[in-house]
């Protein structure tokens, strides 16, 4: 096996860790939606006040929300979580990252600056294959975005009920959070959803019996008569017409099903009727390019047709980096992922994983003992852009993070694996930690691993700064490329078009929270009760 092809397995085996107990057990009976189908019974054409691209984290609740009041047409690339066992399965995990077909419900790819990475292609989104931890956005994060704070949280408590649930707190864990108080990531606040400086254990999409819950089942609060949900249904294009209007008007998409025919589906008429893009941080600039909404320039060397020269599209683009320290324990420990959170004042969010089984990229029947403790930063401040490869939608565009590109970045990673290593020595961790082996042993062990595709050096166990440079990885939280300001406005209108919106991460500026799923999933459902609000006021006034 060569070094890339170890490499990827090695990330997979890890993302299989991170990820185990997310999908163990897991065989959730399919709700019986009766709005959801293959894309292929789709008509040739079809009508719709509003068209939703994307079936993920913030369009399942979109979705649901605005067909209480209005028909919704839902495109989603991927096909449906129920039921498929390299999702239910835990068994199959690390299986499905390293599936490259094109329907595998992860997408793998890899950035510029050398990190794997994948991306959701199911409905659902990320929050199928995510590591489950549901924690809500910083308190002044709403009021920057300029979000009502009262609709805010209503929004999240209607995502809660649905899908959120308290983690249980086993032995690993609980030696994590203690030793996260002990090294003084204070005070502790016990179980909640909010972020607050200190220890916490947060809330999980896995429920008691480790069934996972995804942003899908969001869809059981939907109006049947109101939604379609397509699946393999990948979109092609968003549609403008021009002609003795002012500015471009987004009226259609053009979508293909599974055999590659070809679909159109437009808006009715109606002043309130609009198309909103939810494909992700990846997707969401994507499809703007290849519709014609993008750098001139670059647009044109792909021969797509400029309809607005907007070149912030696909800029701000930001991944939270991961670094992380294994430590092998001497006694047996469970399986278990992010269940707490050391949220710290210098810029760093410190969780753990433990025990899970592996060899060689693929699930072991011998339990695995130790875990990886890691720390990933606030913002990050370091940024790059997204850029169109083909004009394929299904193919992956080329993005680049520029980890640790700001010297903040990298010293908020080096003060994380400091405090790392104090939580390993601590009395509170010291029963799943072998007295023999030394904090540069451990990073030594860490960094030999096949973590990306970057040059090793020899001295990352000495240098901190060179070992969060040579172990980088993703945990999955990469948004921008369509931010609010440059290529939306405040009510996600896409700036320079009408009847068009972007409603998912790819709008943030940073992540919000220590995990954004819930706050994406929030704004979903925010901004459906949003626009049904205008729709309702607009026909009120007439």
């Amino acid at each position: 096996m060569d070094l890339g092809c170890l490499r990827l397995s090695f990330v997979a085996t890890l993302a299989t860790f991170l990820f185990f107990h997310d999908f163990c057990a897991c065989q959730k009976a399919a709700p019986n939606y009766s709005f959801m189908r293959n894309a292929t019974a789709a008509k040739p054409v079809s009508y719709y006040d509003y068209i939703v691209i994307g079936g993920g984290t913030a369009g399942c609740p979109l979705a649901a929300s605005l067909s209480q009041n209005a028909s919704v047409l839902l495109l989603e690339r991927g096909d449906s979580p129920y039921g498929n066992p390299n999702i239910t399965n835990s068994g199959s995990f690390s299986a499905e990252l390293a599936d490259l077909s094109p329907t595998s419900p992860s997408q793998r790819f890899i950035s510029e600056d050398g990190v794997i990475s994948n991306r959701a292609r199911v409905l659902g989104g990320g929050t199928c294959i995510n590591a489950g931890f549901y924690t809500r956005a910083e308190p002044y994060y709403a009021r920057e975005a300029g979000w009502d704070g009262r609709l805010v949280n209503e929004s999240y408590q209607w995502v809660e009920k649905k899908v959120v649930f308290r983690p249980p707190m086993q032995r690993w864990q609980s030696a994590l959070r203690d030793g996260l108080v002990e090294v003084g990531v204070l005070p502790y606040n016990g179980f909640t959803y909010d972020h607050l400086y200190g220890t916490k254990i947060g809330g999980t999409i896995i429920d008691q019996n480790n069934q996972r819950h995804t942003a899908a089942d969001l869809l059981e609060y939907a109006n049947p008569s109101g939604l379609t949900v397509l699946l393999h249904a990948s979109v092609h294009k968003i549609l403008f017409r021009n002609k003795g209007k002012a500015r471009p008007v987004a009226h259609g998409v053009v979508f293909r099903d599974a055999t590659g025919v070809e679909h159109r589906a437009y808006l009715r008429n109606g002043p309130k009727n609009e198309i909103i893009v939810s494909a992700g941080a990846l997707g969401s600039p994507q499809l703007l390019m290849l519709s014609g909404v993008g750098p001139a320039d670059h647009l044109k060397a792909h021969n797509i047709t400029v309809v607005l020269d907007q070149p912030l599209v696909g800029q701000g683009m930001s991944d939270n980096p991961m670094n992380a320290i294994f430590v092998p324990s001497p006694v047996p420990v469970e399986v278990s992922l992010l269940q707490v959170v050391g949220i710290t004042q210098f810029g760093s969010y410190i969780e753990g994983a433990s025990g899970v089984n592996f060899a060689g990229g693929s699930p072991s029947p011998r339990p695995y003992r130790g875990g990886f403790i890691f720390e990933k930063i606030v913002g990050p401040l370091s940024t790059g852009h997204l850029e169109l490869r083909t004009r394929n939608p299904n193919d992956n565009p080329s993005v680049t993070f520029n980890y640790f590109k700001e010297p903040e970045d990298l010293q908020r990673c080096v003060q994380g694996i400091s405090t790392i290593e104090k939580i390993i020595e601590s009395k509170s961790f010291s029963k799943f930690k072998y007295d023999n082996m030394s904090a540069e042993t451990l990073l030594n062990m860490t960094a030999s691993m096949p973590l990306n595709l970057l040059p090793k050096h020899s001295n990352a166990s000495t240098s901190l700064e060179q070992f969060c440079r040579d172990t980088v990885m993703t945990i999955w939280h990469y948004h921008g490329g369509c931010q609010v300001g440059k290529v939306v406005d405040h009510d996600y209108k896409v700036l320079g078009v009408d009847a068009l919106r972007v409603v998912d991460g790819s709008t943030f500026y940073y992540s919000p929270g220590t995990n954004p799923q819930a706050t994406v999933m929030m704004l979903g459902r925010y901004m459906g009760v949003r626009i049904l609000r205008e729709r309702l006021a607009s026909y009120n006034s007439k």
